[in-house]
């Protein structure tokens, strides 16, 4: 069965239907290289309703095996321009992106909808001023994803 997708309300646009969850790795949904306790089972939930990629340069080597039995197609990139490429691919106004570095950007500034985590690894300045929402943590970013009427309260005018 297809993932049919998360029907968001952003103020001030069409509303949107979000086919792609695109997400960093490497201090996004783990610390370390270690997937972040609680992760796993929102990203299960999550697969339900939407195509779930991981974009990473994976920094410690550990990106497929801490996501392992998910479904969860990890790729391997090597710059931001990478990220941004493969969310355009993907066509950037279905895909949620969440991310905390530099080399997020990119996708950011062109997804759909873009949601900085502030983690255990802290975030790019700059990305706070691309993002449509800031979060403290993956689980935040996850949650609003999972329940969108958050989302609208966040972003309402």
């Amino acid at each position: 069965m297809s993932p049919s997708g998360v029907n968001v309300e952003m103020p001030g646009e069409i509303t949107g239907l979000f086919t792609d969850l695109v997400l960093d790795y490497t201090g996004t949904l783990s610390v370390d290289g270690m997937l972040l306790p609680g992760v796993a089972e929102r990203l299960a939930t999550l697969s339900e309703s939407l195509r779930i990629t991981v974009l990473t340069a994976d920094t410690f080597g550990t990106a497929a095996p801490q996501l392992k039995g998910l479904t969860v197609e990890v790729r391997i990139v090597q710059t931001g321009k990478d990220k941004a490429d493969a969310v355009q691919r993907m066509g950037a106004e279905n895909v949620i992106a969440i991310g905390n570095g530099r080399n997020d950007m990119p996708m950011m500034e062109i997804a759909g909808l873009a949601i900085a985590v502030i983690g255990p690894e802290g975030a790019a300045g700059e990305m706070l001023r691309i993002a449509d929402a800031v979060v403290r943590d993956i689980h935040d970013a996850l949650d609003l994803v999972t329940h969108p009427l958050r989302l609208k309260a966040t972003l309402r005018d």
